[in-house]
């Protein structure tokens, strides 16, 4: 799997052999928090597609997702996310049916049902003499 980053508002996944990696056109663009929260909706959707793709006899190694993103004010936050998914391969028929099953990722699922998040402070245990 590659994740290239499209600036930093960007990125796209292609479904190339062997371990995951992330590439960006500058050595000094990072790979951000934004940048992960949108490769784990890219990766979750693309895995989704490919488990449905086999079940149907259908090619999936030709998906390309790419998630962009725009921010919201107050709070600072990601304000709405687009996925574009390329499937040149798909029969125009299962285009829907596949739109359905990109919906079905988790990663969709928490985003669209945000879960309550609980956050603890915690102070390091005193040293026993």
């Amino acid at each position: 799997m590659k994740i290239t980053l499209l600036g930093e508002d960007g990125i796209r996944l292609d479904p190339i052999p062997g371990p995951m990696t992330i590439e960006a056109d500058s050595p000094n663009q990072l790979y951000s928090p934004f940048h992960m929260l949108a490769s784990s909706l890219a990766f979750c959707t693309f895995s989704v597609l490919a488990s449905w793709a086999s079940n149907a006899k259908l090619e999936s190694g030709d998906i390309v997702v790419e998630v962009k993103w725009t921010f919201a004010e107050d709070p600072h936050r990601v304000g709405e996310l687009s996925m574009s998914i390329e499937w040149p391969s798909l029969p125009e028929p299962r285009r829907s049916a596949a739109s359905r099953v990109a919906d079905l990722c988790a990663v969709h699922a928490t985003l669209t049902h945000p879960p309550t998040i609980n956050t603890v402070v915690q102070t390091p245990a005193a040293a026993s003499a």
